[in-house]
């Protein structure tokens, strides 16, 4: 046992060496296409390697880290984990019952995964990288653009998934040609290096997980949601977190550069020429210079879409300064601005030349939050605002921006995590819990059944579960419990045999008893025994009394079978033994001998209780003279009314006394026997029972022949 925990741990280490050597090899060649500006990306070649090899979990192991050192030099490698997952659990999934060596799986895998990557990668590089990674790709987009008139996307996208195809195609080569090498043996190894028990084979897992599904909740599943659902939940709330805490100090620096720009405006505007450029607008010598400078402010002030220079007046708000925007014409000046609705209950505050904190607004210039600073001549009076609006819209698509590269980057590792949590709970509970559980039904289904059980506690014991947890106490407390079981079974049949040979012994005496007072009836209780048991074989072969003819009916049918003349114990021996032809009052003292024995047996039974065999023993003894017609002895029953047994023994004990020799008569040729026997079917005998005697004819001479002889 040692030796198989260590053999598998030493085939875990393996497996994670090989892990480990994958994404060295993406990472290497990944940097050296990114350092020779390849149009290739080679960063999936470890990652197919492994996942053939090991399997999905390694796999998708593989091709998150990969993607998270490749950042190191590439820091746009972080956004496609997801890819890279999911071409490992593609790989993991094609090749584990497929071969790498056929052109077919080559071509299949080579197109399947270039169309998926090519076209999840396209769609990153166009929305969220602003375009073709490669130059090269990016100027032959736009060439074919401009010469085609097709759309730029549909173009890169075609071009994209060429580009994966080749890339994969090169991969899946590179990966093909290190794992030829490998040896079957340590192939193994790899493949079997997760297990914590005896690897199942993919045969095995199918069974396991059909029975899995069919039970409301499996623990494979309730454990994978519930460590899904924690990290989801624990992704959601730290990316929320995250998120919120990064909006809020960005909308703090964007209104703390609105704060600033409008005050470093208010600083290098000439106050005292306020209205002056309200008044006559570009006429003023330095009006140009001065919305110049204020462009330059704008252009440095990161965030500030608007800037502007009013004075507040009785009647409005008198625009001084109005820079252009893309999408909003600029008022000139002398105009009187429309203010924001969220700004109206500030005016009266303005008017005063108070400082007013930023305010938010959502009305006509869109979600803007608005910063003023004043304008103070010499003489510390407030001659006007700059005021400085940053565009909260922009920052809340930003934001949108931001929280998707945010999602692209964690779904790698949501997935890891997910293939982790299925992993694990396959592994270390469900596999170990749904194999001992086949087991001991396996063990329940065997009954009696000593090669069996046998059998199944050396499987048991061979599944060599080593979670190294409550499971494998529980496996070793059921191995222990299946072998004391088998063993305790094991000594119960051997109490039993003994006990049976006994009672066997015992009925052997008691007959031998009764024949010994008979001086023509030898070896009878042994004939007819055997001739009881080709009857009910028979019977049962052809599915006559299907119902009642159970194993242990025909057991309890050859064990009693000697006991069916006990009555004899209570004839005298004058009559018993008579040579020549009895009285009507002999006659009527040997039929009493029925009655006898069933008295006989029915204090036997109620002695000994539990003893059901002598059921049968006491309805041979008191109806194996009964007939068919109802003619018989001692009640006169016909048909079915006659217990099954003690038809069966009327043919066996007729047959006996016809072929055996008698003080009275001579022994009647075995063929002459058959004929009367067909002659009594239907009349004095069960004729299904006659025909089964009948077609067995050849072991019924091979048991006369034994006996006579």
């Amino acid at each position: 046992m040692r030796t198989h925990v260590h053999k598998m741990s030493r085939d875990s280490i393996l497996r994670a060496r090989v892990v480990l050597i994958g994404i060295a090899v993406n990472v290497l060649l990944s940097f050296i296409a990114f350092q020779l500006d390849l149009t290739v990306y080679l960063d999936t070649v470890g990652t197919i390697a492994v996942a053939s090899l090991g399997g999905m979990f390694p796999g998708i192991f593989t091709a998150v880290v990969t993607d998270l050192l490749c950042a190191a030099f590439n820091e746009e490698a972080l956004y496609f984990g997801l890819v890279n997952a999911l071409i490992a659990i593609f790989s993991a999934w094609f090749f584990k019952d497929r071969k790498i060596r056929k052109i077919k799986n080559f071509i299949i895998f080579t197109a399947a995964t270039g169309i998926v990557s090519g076209t999840a990668s396209a769609l990153i590089q166009w929305w969220m990288l602003g375009g073709p990674q490669f130059s090269s790709l990016r100027a032959l987009t736009t060439a074919l653009e401009h010469a085609t008139g097709h759309s730029g996307f549909l173009l890169f996208l075609c071009l994209n998934m060429v580009l994966n195809m080749f890339d994969k195609g090169l991969s899946l080569a590179a990966a093909k040609g290190a794992t030829h090498f490998i040896p079957d043996e340590m192939k193994t190894r790899i493949r079997n290096g997760g297990w914590r028990q005896h690897p199942l084979s993919v045969e095995e897992v199918r069974a396991m997980n059909s029975v899995s599904s069919h039970a409301g909740y499996s623990v494979k599943k309730r454990m994978t949601i519930v460590l899904t659902g924690i990290a989801l939940a624990l992704i959601v709330i730290m990316s929320g977190i995250s998120i919120r805490l990064y909006y809020k100090n960005l909308k703090s620096e964007r209104i703390e550069n609105a704060k600033n720009a409008a005050k470093f405006a208010a600083e290098i505007i000439n106050p005292d020429m306020i209205g002056d450029y309200i008044a006559f607008g570009e006429e003023v010598p330095d009006y140009d210079e001065t919305r110049h400078m204020l462009q330059s402010i704008r252009e440095n002030a990161v965030g500030v879409k608007y800037l502007y220079v009013i004075q507040v007046r009785n009647d409005g708000c008198h625009v001084a300064f109005d820079l252009d925007t893309e999408d909003t014409p600029a008022y000139k000046p002398g105009d009187i601005m429309r203010v924001e609705e969220a700004l109206v209950p500030y005016l009266p505050m303005m008017q005063k030349g108070e400082e007013v904190e930023p305010i938010e607004s959502n009305d006509l210039t869109g979600w803007i939050m608005m910063a003023y600073h004043p304008i103070r001549d010499q003489y510390d009076r407030c001659v006007g605002y700059v005021g400085a609006d940053v565009s909260l819209s922009y920052l809340a698509g930003y934001m949108g921006d931001f929280i998707l590269r945010v999602a692209l980057i964690l779904s790698g590792f949501f997935v890891l995590i997910l293939a982790y949590a299925f992993w694990m709970t396959g592994i270390y509970t469900a596999y170990p819990i749904n194999t001992m559980a086949l087991a001991v039904e396996s063990f329940v289904r065997a009954g009696a059944d000593q090669e069996r059980l046998d059998e199944i506690v050396r499987k048991m014991r061979a599944i060599s579960i080593r979670t190294d947890d409550e499971v494998e106490r529980l496996y070793h407390a059921i191995c222990s419990m299946a072998l004391n079981q088998a063993e305790q079974i094991r000594n119960i049949r051997r109490y039993s045999e003994n006990t049976a040979r006994m009672q066997d012994g015992l009925i052997i005496t008691m007959a031998d008893l009764v024949e010994s007072r008979d001086s023509d009836t030898g070896a009878h209780v042994q004939k007819t025994a055997a001739y009881a048991k080709i009857i009910a074989d028979g019977l049962k072969k052809k599915g006559y009394y299907a119902e009642k003819l159970t194993p242990k009916f025909v057991s309890d049918v050859v064990r009693s079978a000697p006991l069916h003349d006990v009555g004899k114990i209570n004839i005298p021996d004058n009559v018993l033994n008579k040579a020549g032809k009895l009285t009507d009052e002999e006659y009527e003292i040997i039929k009493t001998h029925t009655v006898v024995g069933r008295k006989i047996m029915e204090k036997a039974i109620s002695t000994v209780e539990g003893e059901n065999y002598l059921k049968e023993a006491r309805n041979m003894a008191a109806y194996h003279h009964e007939r068919w017609d109802g003619k018989g002895y001692p009640e006169s029953l016909h048909g079915e009314v006659i217990p099954l047994s003690a038809r069966i023994m009327a043919i066996a004990d007729v047959f006996d006394a016809l072929t055996s020799p008698r003080v009275y008569k001579p022994a009647f040729p075995i063929e002459k026997a058959i004929e009367m026997l067909k002659e009594g079917a239907g009349k004095q005998f069960d004729p299904k029972c006659v025909e089964v005697f009948i077609d067995a004819l050849p072991e019924v001479k091979a048991i006369a022949k034994k006996y006579n002889e």
